[in-house]
């Protein structure tokens, strides 16, 4: 297969939504879904009235109806919720999750690509964390029951997935082995996940899209290659300068005078090395503009992923009135991106931007009560008894310690979960009768994002995003 020049990044919990993963498909390039979360996406989507119908129509394509259904009379509210009535919510991930969650994590994922590629035959994939591990059998086998592309992971080593997708294009169960703290290489702590109990019936034999795993070194990409359980098709090769989570340093980690971890050459990728393996790869991180994407393929890559560009353009869904904000901070030369190495309960730095009224402003970060409600990062652990148990850095210290964690690892923490639903307008109404707070995460380049616009303009499309790109390119070189 031709691959696509251009990989729209898969970002936060709904900003990288169906709609954006379409417009860059219908541009002619890969557009991708991110896949955290799409079971509270979906039924909060639901309880707001699904106004324009998308969630509807693809539901009613979901190949067992009463799945379906079940979970449209649960979460439907005609004309949507009164705006000061919380959401419904949907339990937390877990080893003892229910048959209904399960479900439910298998519609919204197929919903998601179903939506993203209605109409049109362009290239769609999803983008999965590998440190969010309980959720993902069931939403891997959602977006393959609908036809994704292309699966992409990072945040951690994706090894096991390829043989994961092997399975269910076979119809066959697969399990997932969980990290867990505490755990003894005896113990076997794995979720299950099999397709022919989800249908009452031998499961169906799929497409098994393209994997391509996000990593930051020639050494994991080497790894990979080798030891995967299954095809690695890909990499994507992601600097220090990307969005959202980075790996951290090598070494000891070091802090420079603004907080910021310090990078050096011993975090740039070996690009040779990572050629040498054979495999396409595409670049990433600050690799937003025609000439880098000519210096990408130049060096042997396919192309290039760019998330900042695409989340801050019209079809993302990120809330207009943030994008036109941090738009014209940038063009005002206001903005700044923080690459905070507390923020993200994983441990990993996450960049942050400095958005009034956000979670990186200090003052609503204090103000905001400590709650885990959604448990997407939460640590997994093994308990006195041999049991798995659950705890957040950013839930509320007391909890935190008492399930054993050290109040050292909560300093700093931020509910990312909840902030990166709210940047997308779907956050949860809190005790007080607030909006759970937005946190917003860009790359480095993201004060370039006014190149984007024409003469005249206050924004710009995914389509617009898709021609700069590619406008220093020969005619031709950027058709798939």
């Amino acid at each position: 297969m031709n691959h696509p020049k251009i990989i729209q990044g898969g970002m936060g919990i709904g900003a990288s939504a169906w709609q954006l993963a379409r417009a860059v498909s219908l541009a002619g390039q890969m557009g991708v879904v991110s896949g955290v979360a799409l079971d509270v996406i979906l039924v909060r989507r639901l309880q707001l009235g699904d106004l324009d119908g998308v969630m509807k129509q693809a539901i009613d394509k979901f190949p067992i109806q009463r799945i379906a259904k079940r979970v449209w009379n649960q979460y439907y509210i005609p004309s949507g919720k009164p705006a000061s009535q919380p959401f419904k919510t949907v339990p937390l991930p877990s080893m003892q999750s229910g048959k209904e969650l399960i479900e439910l994590t298998v519609l919204a994922n197929f919903v998601e690509v179903c939506a993203a590629k209605n109409g049109h035959n362009g290239i769609v994939g999803i983008n999965y964390l590998e440190k969010i591990q309980l959720p993902t059998l069931p939403a891997l086998y959602g977006a393959m029951l609908a036809g994704v592309d292309y699966v992409l992971m990072g945040a951690g080593i994706p090894r096991a997935i390829p043989g994961v997708m092997d399975m269910f294009s076979d119809g066959q169960a697969a399990e997932l082995r969980l990290d867990v703290v505490g755990a003894s290489p005896d113990d076997n702590f794995a979720s299950c996940f099999d397709p022919s109990e989800l249908f009452g019936a031998p499961a169906p034999k799929l497409k098994r899209p393209y994997f391509l795993a996000i990593i930051s070194s020639a050494t994991l990409a080497l790894t990979l290659a080798k030891k995967a359980s299954g095809k690695v098709d890909g990499f994507v090769v992601e600097g220090s300068p990307a969005g959202g989570h980075n790996a951290p340093p090598r070494g000891q980690m070091q802090i420079d005078d603004k907080g910021e971890p310090v990078y050096g050459v011993r975090d740039i990728p070996d690009i040779q090395k990572i050629r040498d393996i054979g495999l396409p790869f595409w670049l990433a991180g600050a690799y937003g503009e025609p000439q880098k994407v000519c210096e990408a393929i130049s060096c042997g890559a396919v192309g290039v992923q760019v998330g900042t560009a695409f989340a801050f353009c019209e079809e993302s869904s990120i809330l207009p009135e943030i994008r036109q904000k941090v738009i014209k901070m940038a063009r005002d030369g206001q903005i700044k991106v923080f690459t905070d190495p507390l923020a993200s309960p994983t441990g990993f730095p996450f960049k942050v931007v400095n958005v009034d009224g956000s979670v990186s402003d200090e003052t609503v970060y204090e103000q905001r009560e400590r709650i885990c409600d959604l448990g997407l990062l939460r640590h997994y652990y093994k308990k006195g008894d041999g049991s798995i148990g659950y705890r957040c850095p950013a839930e509320p210290v007391d909890a935190f310690i008492k399930k054993g964690g050290d109040t050292s690892e909560t300093d700093g923490r931020k509910c990312i979960c909840n902030g990166l639903v709210a940047t997308s307008g779907l956050g949860q109404i809190t005790g007080d009768g607030s909006s759970e707070k937005s946190i917003v995460t860009a790359g480095d380049d993201l004060v370039n994002i006014a190149r984007y616009l024409s003469a005249g303009k206050e924004s710009f499309t995914a389509a617009d995003v898709v021609r700069y790109l590619l406008s220093g390119l020969p005619d031709g070189a950027s058709k798939l």
